[in-house]
C-alpha cells in the first residue's frame, strides 16, 4: 500500500520539481556611503531658514551615485511566453541603517505579468515612465545621482520619488522603439483624479544614437508623492511653497545621447510646471544640461556636465535662475567595488537670492560647492 502510495506521487513530485525549476527569484543591492564637505548650508526650523544658524558641513551620507537598496526580484514561467513577475526594493540609510522614508519598500513594490510578444503590465508602487526612458541622458542618471540633478530635483529625473498605486505598461522593442506608461489611482472617495498621476515616454536606439521623450502629471504633488517639500528642518528654496499649493506639477522631458568609442555625448531638456490652486500664480521652469562621460581605462571612468535652470513666477515675474557644474571620476575596483570622487558648483542668478545643491539646505548666498569621497559596492 505504502509502495502504490510513493509511485502514484512520483509524477507530481517530478511535475512540482519542473515547475520549480522554470521560476526564479535573486536578492539584489547596493551600499553607496561617503563623506560630503558643503562650503555653506543654512539650518531650518519648521521649513523655514533660520538666518546666521549654518556654515560648513562635514556629514556621511548613504546614497548618492547610487540609491543604497536591497531587494528581491522574481519570475515564473506560465507558458507560450508568459511570466509572473515581480520586485520589493528598500532603500536605506547605510549610515544609520534606517529604513528608507521608513517605509519596508520604499523603492519599488509591484507584481505582473510579462510577455515576450505584447510587452508587461504591472501594480504597485513603481518609477514613471519618464524616469525609465529619459533619466538614462542625464548625467544623474548615468554617474552622480543625487547631487547632479536639476534643482532639488525638480522634475523628478533622479527618480527622486516612486508612485503609489500605479498600473503600468512597458511594451516590447518594436524597431528600435520602446514605449511606456502608467496611471496611478488617487484612491480618493468622491474625487477621483485627486492624489492621481500619469505618465508616457518612449526612446529610441540606432546604433550609437539613443533618444527618449516622456511628459509626466501629478495632481496635488504636496500629498500624492514624496516631494521634495519643505519641513521640519528641510528647507526647499528653489519650489518649496510652490509645490506646497500646486494643485498639479508638470513635466514634459526629453535627450539623446551619441557614442564615440569611449566618450558618451548626453543633453537632455524638461519644462516644468507647478500650477497653482488660482490658476494664475504658477512657477515655471526650465532645465537645459549638457554632458560626457569617458571611459579612460577599463577601470577609470569620468563625467562632467553644466545644468541651465531658468525659472518664472507668473504671480511676482521674478526670474530665478541658476547655473551647476558637476564633475565625477570613478575607479572600479572589481567588478562589484569602486570608489569615487565628485563634486558640484552652483551658482544662483535673477531673483534667486540662494544657491541650494539637491540633498543639502540652501547657501546663505548665491554660490554653494559640495565635494565628495564615497565607495559603491554591489551585491
Amino acid at each position: 500500500m505504502k509502495k502504490k502510495t510513493l509511485v502514484a506521487a512520483l509524477p507530481l513530485v517530478i511535475a512540482a520539481g519542473s515547475v520549480h525549476a522554470q521560476s526564479s527569484v535573486t536578492l539584489y543591492g547596493i551600499i553607496d556611503l561617503g563623506i560630503d564637505y558643503a562650503n555653506n548650508v543654512e539650518g531650518g526650523s519648521n521649513g523655514q531658514l533660520v538666518p546666521g544658524s549654518g556654515g560648513r558641513l562635514v556629514q556621511m551620507q548613504s546614497g548618492v551615485p547610487a540609491g543604497s537598496r536591497w531587494g528581491l526580484k522574481g519570475a515564473e514561467d506560465l507558458g507560450n511566453g508568459y511570466h509572473a513577475i515581480f520586485r520589493l526594493e528598500s532603500g536605506f540609510n547605510a549610515a544609520t541603517g534606517g529604513l528608507g522614508g521608513g517605509l519596508a519598500f520604499s523603492r519599488n513594490a509591484y507584481v505582473g505579468v510579462k510577455s515576450d510578444k505584447y510587452g508587461q503590465l504591472t501594480f504597485g508602487k513603481q518609477w514613471d515612465a519618464s524616469v525609465d526612458l529619459v533619466e538614462p541622458f542625464s548625467l544623474n542618471g548615468q554617474y552622480g545621482g543625487w547631487y547632479f540633478s536639476h534643482p532639488n530635483d525638480m522634475d523628478n529625473l533622479d527618480n527622486g520619488f516612486p508612485v503609489n498605486n500605479a498600473v503600468k505598461y512597458v511594451s516590447p522593442t518594436i524597431a528600435g522603439f520602446v514605449f511606456e506608461g502608467h496611471y496611478s489611482l488617487g484612491g480618493t472617495a468622491g474625487a477621483f483624479s485627486t492624489n492621481s498621476s500619469y505618465s508616457a515616454a518612449a526612446q529610441y536606439t540606432f546604433d550609437a544614437f539613443s533618444a527618449g521623450v516622456g511628459y509626466l502629471r501629478v495632481t496635488n504633488p504636496i500629498t500624492a508623492v514624496a516631494g521634495y517639500g519643505s519641513g521640519g528642518s528641510f528647507v526647499n528654496a528653489v519650489y518649496g511653497n510652490a509645490l506646497a499649493n500646486a494643485r498639479y506639477q508638470g513635466v514634459l522631458s526629453a535627450g539623446a545621447s551619441y557614442t564615440l568609442g569611449s566618450l558618451k555625448l548626453l543633453a537632455d531638456y524638461s519644462n516644468v510646471n507647478f500650477a497653482a490652486q488660482s490658476g494664475t500664480h504658477d512657477l515655471h521652469f526650465q532645465n537645459y544640461e549638457v554632458s560626457a562621460t569617458y571611459q579612460a581605462t577599463p577601470s577609470l571612468a569620468l563625467g562632467a556636465g553644466y545644468t541651465f535652470t531658468t525659472g518664472l513666477d507668473h504671480a511676482t515675474d521674478a526670474q530665478p535662475k541658476y547655473h551647476q557644474v558637476n564633475a565625477i571620476a570613478q575607479y572600479s575596483l572589481s567588478k562589484r567595488t569602486s570608489i569615487y570622487a565628485m563634486g558640484s558648483y552652483q551658482r544662483a542668478a535673477g531673483a534667486a537670492q540662494n544657491a541650494q545643491i539637491a540633498g543639502f539646505n540652501p547657501s546663505s548666498s548665491k554660490t554653494q560647492v559640495v565635494t565628495r569621497v564615497g565607495i559603491t559596492h554591489s551585491f
